[in-house]
């Protein structure tokens, strides 16, 4: 099933953001950039996001998302308190530190803040020791769980970014894993919006300038090292019709602090701006109900398992149009889940705006051996 549902975003990303691109791309200035709207998981823009580059802190999502998975499995728990180790004290001392002190215990709520917020190196250590009791058994738990989100371009050295020849991503593998945080652990999220975090009396801002300019960005995570240049991860929700839309920006790369928020403000500007998002179908509702065949059933109800979104141009939403392409016959058994046809929705001048796997959603067993019989006539006759 989890299969399953990543080709269908697949599909979706790889068919629609070919009609996305009808649109002008802005001039962003980074080595690297991509936009995805999170609610359709389709890329509205990007350059170079398949390059390679150092992460940097933005390393730090994966270690978030670890440790976000840890307390949701009880492996850890917020207010357990972690005694921190001179290896996580030592950690780079001219790099962003919470400043946790060795011997001292912390509870593991204040080593997230520290990690998110202050963008702290040694809370990440401290984390990944809690979590895995080791650094490499942790930075082997990152790379598992990349592995299964399809980062194909990913490697994680360490749990906190700092300077490693096989500590690499890709734009495109960062929004995969963003829009992974986000989903997967939406309880923990609102860490990310934090402006500013205060532990052994010292007060450190949220690097993440959008968080003050900009009151629909709600994170995510700022990085830089030399050899990175400045890299933005945000991600604002605004309204979309009765609902709301999340896009997700990733900016790599640019020259300055102040640079990456303005890039990363413009890109979320113009993916608003541009597009609206639209929801085609609900999860579980009928699309359609086919006849089937040798069945203990006559017909079999026919959808989607997820709500099914799109993303288009301004205005062009209303001249959308659905095809249904079936599987037929449909003989039985059917499995519930199993794919029998296909939904092209096309635009006006006949583009493929997204092509979706359409599935059964019910299960349907084999008729008796009188009622396959009666029905392999008809089939023959039909």
């Amino acid at each position: 099933m989890k299969k399953l549902l990543a080709a269908i975003a697949a599909t979706v990303l790889s068919l629609s953001s070919a009609f996305a691109q009808s649109v002008p791309s802005p001039t962003i200035a980074a080595k690297s950039w991509l936009l995805l709207d999170a609610t359709s998981n389709q890329v509205l823009a990007s350059n170079e996001p398949d390059m390679r580059i150092e992460p940097a802190s933005l390393t730090k999502l994966m270690t978030a998302y670890v440790a976000f998975t840890a307390i949701q499995d009880k492996k850890l728990d917020l207010n357990q308190m972690i005694t921190i180790s001179t290896n996580a004290w030592k950690v780079d001392p001219s790099s962003s530190k919470m400043f946790i002190e060795p011997r001292v215990p912390v509870k593991v709520n204040d080593l997230l803040y520290g990690l998110i917020v202050q963008s702290g190196n040694d809370a990440a250590v401290a984390i990944a020791e809690a979590v895995a009791g080791t650094e490499d058994a942790f930075v082997a738990l990152m790379n598992r769980e990349a592995e299964r989100m399809g980062m194909k371009s990913t490697h994680f050295a360490n749990p906190h970014g700092l300077p490693s020849a096989s500590n690499y991503s890709t734009a495109r593998d960062l929004s995969v894993l963003a829009s992974h945080l986000i989903n997967d652990h939406p309880e923990f999220y609102k860490i990310y919006s934090t402006k500013e975090y205060t532990y052994n009396n010292i007060k450190q801002p949220n690097r993440n300038r959008l968080l003050w300019l900009d009151p629909t960005v709600d994170g995510m995570k700022t990085g830089y090292t030399q050899g990175a240049g400045y890299c933005l991860i945000s991600t604002a929700k605004r309204p979309n019709g009765t609902g709301e839309r999340r896009l997700i920006s990733v900016v790599l790369g640019t020259i300055s602090d102040q640079a990456r928020a303005q890039e990363s403000q413009k890109l979320l500007n113009w993916g608003f701006l541009n597009f609206d998002t639209v929801k085609l179908y609900a999860k579980n509702e009928p699309i359609a109900t086919p006849n089937v065949w040798k069945g203990t059933q006559n017909t079999v109800k026919i959808g989607f398992t997820r709500d099914v979104y799109v993303t288009v141009p301004k205005g062009v939403a209303n001249s959308m149009k659905p095809v249904l392409a079936r599987k037929d016959p449909l003989v039985a058994p059917i499995d519930k889940n199993s794919q029998v046809g296909t939904i092209k929705v096309m635009s006006a001048d006949g583009k493929v705006v997204s092509e979706l796997p359409v599935l059964a959603l019910e299960q349907v067993g084999q008729a008796g051996l009188f009622g396959r019989a009666l029905d392999s006539i008809r089939l023959w006759v039909h």
